[in-house]
């Protein structure tokens, strides 16, 4: 009897422990974590490499990751060198911009008239600053973002090795369900990420366009907004829209008519034509789930949370519905 008490005192110890060493490492852990959703979704892209023939010589894996790490590094310093410069002006022009802006309202609008102009300066003063120190933040994660790739690059080679090792871990009957659930799951994760980026790259680039036709000042900012804010359902648009409603309002109103008629076409296209072809295959999240992963997401982990709550929430939705809805054993009908 001692005996067995002295066990489950051991045993609640060593899980205060666990408890504790995942708490002290989480950072590392959601790099570990990012990392291995970001190869769930470039395997397909290593294996489409693998494909091609250059005078019967086929690519390996590690030559077509390695032609994947070069695309995207050129990716990314064309995106540092020609379009970040431009938009931290604009966000630094728009922080500097909007108290004598908002001041200039007073001739308009009866609120405004009771704005401290000196007190809209100083919270421009600490928006500008706000702003580098933000700048400033994304220069220093640039090292957390190469270790992201390096170990991104060791789960794309290594990862199925790694997957059945940790499957093994289970009994063996279970194995099997398990198996075909996590692939279900991963499936369903790439498919979910891959189409919300498509998504959000449409919006941003046709926001781009049109808030440079229409000549709203700020327009690489508004479109890099309207591109990020698109991840979140219904509320994302709506926000980018009043913000670049706003910001055309200071100009003149019929900027902010072809704001409103541009939204209004492009959802309509978007709900008509692109989301039907782009998301028929990613699982079904309602948009309430979303805005409460991404919430949660962001409150446990800031950005990186906030980047891995939607597949995360995905992965939780399947793992419910094959072992508490279904209850049933993967022999059936795959997904």
């Amino acid at each position: 009897m001692a005996k067995n008490h002295r066990a489950d005192i051991l045993f609640l110890f060593g899980v205060l422990i666990a408890i504790w060493a995942v708490y002290v490492a989480r950072d590392v852990l959601l790099l570990i974590y990012v990392s291995a959703l970001f190869a769930v979704v470039i395997s397909p892209v290593i294996g489409v490499v693998q494909k091609f023939r250059i005078n019967g010589w086929r690519p390996g894996r590690g030559f077509a990751l390695a032609v994947l790490i070069g695309g995207l590094a050129m990716m990314l310093t064309a995106f540092f060198v020609v379009a970040l410069p431009p938009i931290y002006n604009s966000a630094q022009e728009f922080a500097s911009d909007w108290p004598r802006r908002l001041a200039s309202l007073a001739h308009y609008l009866p609120f405004f008239s009771n704005l401290d102009a000196a007190a809209l300066q100083k919270y421009g003063s600490e928006i500008v600053g706000g702003t580098e120190g933000l700048f400033r933040n994304v220069a220093g994660g640039i090292f957390g973002v190469f270790t992201a790739i390096i170990l991104t690059a060791y789960f794309v080679i290594d990862g199925e090795r790694a997957f059945h090792w940790a499957v093994s871990m289970f009994p063996a009957h279970q194995q099997h369900r398990l198996t075909h659930t996590l692939l279900r799951s991963e499936r369903r994760m790439r498919n979910w990420l891959l189409a919300q980026t498509m998504l959000m790259l449409s919006l941003g680039l046709c926001s781009l366009v049109v808030y440079f036709a229409l000549g709203i000042k700020y327009f690489y900012l508004l479109a890099m907004y309207a591109c990020l804010a698109n991840i979140v359902p219904i509320v994302g648009p709506l926000s980018s829209m009043a913000l670049a409603g706003t910001v055309a309002a200071f100009d003149s109103p019929h900027k902010v008519v072809g704001v409103l008629i541009f939204y209004v076409v492009y959802q309509q296209v978007e709900s008509a034509v692109i989301s039907p072809r782009v998301m028929k295959s990613t699982l079904d999240l309602s948009p309430l789930a979303v805005i409460i992963a991404l919430i949660l997401g962001g409150a446990l982990a800031g950005v990186l949370g906030a980047l891995v709550s939607v597949p995360t929430a995905a992965l939780v939705a399947v793992f419910a519905d094959e072992y508490l809805v279904q209850r049933r054993s993967p022999a059936v009908a795959a997904d």
